[in-house]
């Protein structure tokens, strides 16, 4: 088997992975798997299931490349997200097991999401992909980066190549713009803009 391309960009490895290329697929393992290690990391703290939720994420990109939407954020950033995804989805797994076995006096504490991921979460309705899209491409790979990669905002100053000042800057002014725009919304839409004032 011939090497991939290291001189495809990710969105163009991303489109030949839509097309069936295991080659691409490499490519973009051994461009971003290390990441997406440290994030999986980062919520299971368990090398295996670490390994595992990688496994998965790259398998889903493999499965639903087509899915991939350049103009919300970076194809790392993506990849990211469907990293951070599968290792919640593992811990709650591994929650439901544990309940099932040790019973509902286990006294190790619960694995939950922090409150303003909870609240930008609750966001995911259309109101709040509109309002998403409607960010600038920078503030919005912020937000995916932070909230839903789970990553710092001087980690995503490293992953960006930006200043901190800059990044903190740029989700100032995204979480603001969303609020706005969110506000526009009709009344019953309003827990959102609660979620986001809190």
């Amino acid at each position: 088997m011939s090497q991939p391309d290291n001189r495809l960009s990710d969105q163009a490895a991303l489109a030949r992975c839509a097309d069936g290329s295991g080659q691409a697929l490499e490519l973009l393992y051994e461009r971003h798997a290390p990441a997406c290690m440290a994030r999986a990391l980062a919520v299971l703290r368990d090398t295996d299931h670490a390994e595992d939720s990688v496994q998965e994420a790259f398998l889903d990109l493999w499965r639903h490349a087509e899915r991939y939407d350049a103009s919300r954020c970076s194809v790392r950033a993506w990849l990211l997200m469907l990293t951070h995804r599968k290792a919640v989805d593992r811990v709650r797994t591994e929650q439901r097991r544990r309940t099932e076995r040790l019973g509902p006096h286990d006294d190790r504490p619960d694995v939950t999401p922090a409150p303003d991921v909870q609240a930008l979460t609750a966001l995911l309705g259309e109101q709040a992909r509109r309002a998403l899209a409607a960010l600038t491409y920078v503030k919005r790979e912020t937000l995916v980066l932070s909230y839903w990669g789970g990553y710092t905002q001087r980690e995503i100053a490293t992953l960006t190549s930006a200043p901190i000042g800059t990044v903190k800057t740029r989700m100032h002014h995204a979480l603001k713009d969303l609020q706005a725009t969110l506000s526009t919304q009709p009344v019953g839409e309003g827990r959102h803009d609660a979620a986001l004032s809190g």
